[in-house]
């Protein structure tokens, strides 16, 4: 069997990475680039491990990413996100990567999808199909390339580099609603628990917060404490399956464990309190408003993901749900989230409109550097 290869560049946005193709390169929708993407990230592998691809066997690292020009008018570029699982033939389209949405300008810049200037900073208009919306990236430039050196630390991050601020404009309320239930807070039974108390919405990515006392856990656990914990794993995961079905994403709770396992994420917050972040930074709770975990794709993320930061910064100024109940009125400011990895501040704008709620917009800071730029190899039979 003969082997073909791919162009591709491996680029690292915030505190994940992926692989990043031109939409002309890749199969078209379907089944055929399922396949592709599978054998490229090196999934499934029932060893869990990824060695006969480019994944790196973790929900940050185990990521595709399709970029064309845009025929729309307000936008540059179309960004399209795939999640696939690391021992499952399963690729998940359904939503957005926050911390890869920060790559997508240098990577559009790079390849003359978008005029830009010779200094200053850049404006990519972004339109991310998973989700259906615009997201604005503020890309520094110098001497007609993309700076990727700075001074702006990122927590989960080893290195600084330069700043990259991206907006994400109306990411949930507009016509699917940020509460999909209507409701602040929600009551959901799951078998052989109990009833928990739970927020669903609909923001970055759609997502489920419950109180990490309802898990018996602070909420300061570490990454290894908690992965290494199947138990723990598999309620959670049975949490999030029935959530899911109540959010009306999936029919069934196996439905969603099965086919939809990158959305919507679950996280798990806390009251403020002092903790040892990954990486040993000690994070103290006058530092900040909340405490947030996020479980993606079946394990607690080593950091957070940008889309759950987003989701965090909503929930927080919505009246009533479990995340403005920790956070309280916070007024116009940015609310500071303690994670995995440190911490991370994220703004949102919400205004309700005839009773509903709509986000204007989101903003948070990321970094993004190319790692490695050339040729993907897969058996030539995996790509007809």
């Amino acid at each position: 069997m003969k082997q073909i290869k791919v162009p591709a560049v491996y680029m690292r946005g915030g505190s994940s990475k992926g692989i990043f193709f031109l939409a002309d390169d890749v199969p078209l929708a379907g089944p055929a680039r399922d396949a592709f993407m599978l054998r490229v990230i090196g999934s499934p592998d029932p060893y869990g491990k990824q060695i006969d691809g480019m994944g790196g066997a973790t929900s940050s690292t185990s990521k595709v990413v399709v970029i064309k020009k845009s025929n729309r008018e307000d936008s540059d570029v179309d960004y399209l996100f795939g999640a696939p699982a690391i021992e499952n033939p399963v690729v998940d389209w359904s939503g957005n990567c926050g911390n890869l949405s920060s790559a997508v300008g240098p990577f559009a810049i790079r390849h003359g999808l978008v005029k830009v200037p010779e200094n200053g900073v850049a404006t990519v208009r972004i339109w991310q199909e998973n989700i259906q919306k615009q997201i604005i990236a503020h890309v520094p430039m110098k001497n007609g390339e993309v700076q990727e050196y700075g001074d702006f630390v990122l927590d989960g991050v080893a290195f600084p580099a330069a700043e990259i601020i991206l907006e994400f404009m109306q990411p949930g309320g507009v016509e699917e609603g940020i509460l999909p239930t209507g409701n602040a807070i929600d009551y959901i039974d799951i078998p052989d628990f109990k009833k928990v108390e739970v927020t669903l919405l609909n923001a970055g990515n759609p997502t489920i917060f419950i109180g990490a006392n309802q898990l018996e856990l602070d909420g300061t656990e570490t990454q290894a404490a908690v992965n290494g914990n199947s138990r723990l794993l598999e309620l959670i995961e049975k949490i999030r399956a029935h959530c899911t079905v109540a959010m009306g994403f999936a029919k069934t709770p196996d439905e969603a464990t099965k086919f939809r396992p990158h959305t919507p994420k679950i996280c798990l917050i806390a009251e403020p309190s002092d903790y040892q972040a990954a990486g040993g930074k000690q994070v103290s709770k006058e530092q900040i408003d909340v405490i947030a975990r996020i479980i993606s794709m079946g394990k607690l993320h080593h950091a957070i993901t940008g889309t759950g930061a987003i989701a965090v910064a909503v929930a927080a100024c919505l009246d009533g749900t479990l995340v403005n109940k920790i956070v309280g009125d916070i007024g116009s400011r940015q609310v500071r989230i303690g994670h995995t990895a440190g911490t991370v501040n994220v703004g949102a704008q919400t205004e309700c409109v005839n009773g509903q709620w709509i986000v204007e917009k989101a903003i948070m800071s990321r970094s993004a550097r190319i790692i490695m730029d050339g040729y993907v190899y897969i058996p030539e039979v995996v790509s007809s």
